[in-house]
């Protein structure tokens, strides 16, 4: 979930959950509670994590650097939660999908970095930041053939909603999509039995109009399963 500082409240968009129970998944919402104990024993009863978006941005102190002029609002619930749920899963060997600043925690998580703001540490860079209306796709990303996204197809317009990007990836973990400019658009875990997905854009938005939004959920539910299908084997056995 998000945290509104202003009113102490809770609370996510409706999209993700729509998303997933589309796909037949029944999703749960994680409270911004960043104690050890309770993440542990929560993400336990689940057969999948789904990292969301945020108006936030993970503090740079995680991987070493001080803020810069245009970092925007640090929650520090939201990253200390982010990292203890990354952490939880990993060691279950739980399906991961992460979904912009999602991806950019999972990065952070695997000792990876961050542009903090693209335009001015990256420059000659498309716009990132499309506004509204939230769902139109603005830019092409270039997507690589054998990867968990390239079933779908090697290239496709996305939606675009962000001033922060990976910039050298965490371990474990292949660059498999990129916009024009090189901005990375999409990573996945370099190990064949695991998946763990990062994209950069919101499917979300356009899960019911677009096929490669829809082909994340549904392959990340169906990974879901297969997970909980051999967790419940060695139960049984």
């Amino acid at each position: 979930m998000r945290l509104e500082v202003e009113t102490r409240r809770f609370y996510l968009g409706r999209d993700y959950s729509e998303a997933l129970e589309a796909c037949r998944a029944l999703p749960v919402h994680i409270p911004l509670v960043p104690r050890r104990e309770y993440i542990d024993e929560l993400v336990r009863g689940f057969d999948g994590i789904l990292l969301p978006g945020s108006d936030t941005d993970v503090d740079p102190a995680y991987y070493g650097e001080d803020p810069h002029q245009l970092l925007g609002r640090v929650i520090t619930e939201k990253d200390e939660t982010e990292l203890l749920v990354l952490e939880a899963a990993e060691r279950l060997g739980m399906p991961i999908l992460a979904i912009c600043y999602g991806m950019q925690a999972l990065n952070v998580s695997r000792g990876g970095t961050l542009f903090q703001d693209i335009t001015t540490q990256l420059g000659n860079s498309v716009k990132h930041q499309q506004g509204l209306p939230l769902a139109r796709a603005s830019h092409f990303v270039e997507i690589q053939a054998e990867s968990l996204l390239g079933t779908v197809g090697t290239g496709a317009k996305v939606n675009s909603h962000h001033h922060q990007a990976i910039a050298q990836p965490g371990k474990g973990l292949e660059v498999i999509a990129r916009a024009r400019d090189g901005v990375i658009e999409a990573v996945q875990d370099t190990r064949d039995n695991r998946f763990v997905l990062g994209v950069q854009w919101h499917p979300e938005l356009s899960w019911n109009n677009d096929r490669l939004s829809s082909a994340i959920f549904s392959n990340f539910v169906e990974a879901a399963v297969k997970f909980a299908e051999c967790r419940n084997l060695l139960l049984a056995a």
